[in-house]
């Protein structure tokens, strides 16, 4: 009788002990989850900052002479494609064909943005006003916050990536809603500020010398 009891109980000791294990593991899973979670908001409020700024710079920019107008359709059409990829600001993806999606819509404004200040290195007028200045210097800021975010936001995934697939929590993940999430994919260039080199065929606008 006395063996039984203490079979009995190493048995029951034993299932506590990886109840507490499980327990321990499931929370550090809500953690992780949560922090990712937080720094996809992260993601989201840098990039919508940035769609924010662009209404008032394609207004500064349209009031100048003769620019050109397909780098402001370009810009307002890419701004709009972003706005058409619906994605959750509140959970981290975890659908990759949507990150994908989202991810090629910002990428494609980026490019866009890029273009649109090449182009103005052709105006002195514009580039000598203070709000043209302004927009330049915030959107350039953004630009490298976005940066930052994407970093942040891609750490907060591997680790929970990682967490899901170590033991025990990989025999309940699943079963619990606790799924894998994707990353962003690096791009060139991804660490600063896009910058984009172009080749125009048409010859810069000159002040007639007087």
């Amino acid at each position: 009788m006395k063996k039984i009891l203490v079979v009995l109980g190493v048995i029951i000791g034993a299932i506590l002990l990886f109840v507490m294990i499980a327990a321990g593991s499931y929370n550090k899973l809500v953690r992780l989850q949560t922090s990712t979670d937080g720094a996809w908001a992260q993601v989201q409020n840098v990039y919508q900052r940035r769609a924010d700024l662009i209404p008032n710079l394609v207004s500064t920019v349209s009031g100048a002479a003769n620019f050109e107008k397909s780098t402001l359709t370009e810009i307002t059409t890419a701004r709009a494609s972003v706005g058409q990829v619906k994605i959750d600001a509140s959970k981290a993806p975890t659908d990759p064909a949507a990150l994908e999606q989202f991810d090629k819509a910002q990428q494609g404004l980026s490019g866009a943005l890029s273009r649109l200040l090449v182009v103005a290195e052709r105006y002195p007028d514009l580039k000598a006003t203070t709000n043209f200045r302004d927009l330049q210097a915030q959107l350039e800021g953004t630009e490298n916050r976005i940066s930052v975010e994407r970093g942040r936001f891609n750490e907060a995934v591997q680790s929970y990536n990682a967490a899901i697939k170590s033991f025990p929590a990989v025999l309940y993940a699943g079963i619990f809603g606790f799924t894998p999430k994707p990353y962003f994919t690096a791009t060139s260039g991804s660490e600063a500020p896009p910058k984009v080199n172009f080749d125009f065929n048409n010859k810069p606008a000159t002040t007639p010398e007087k």
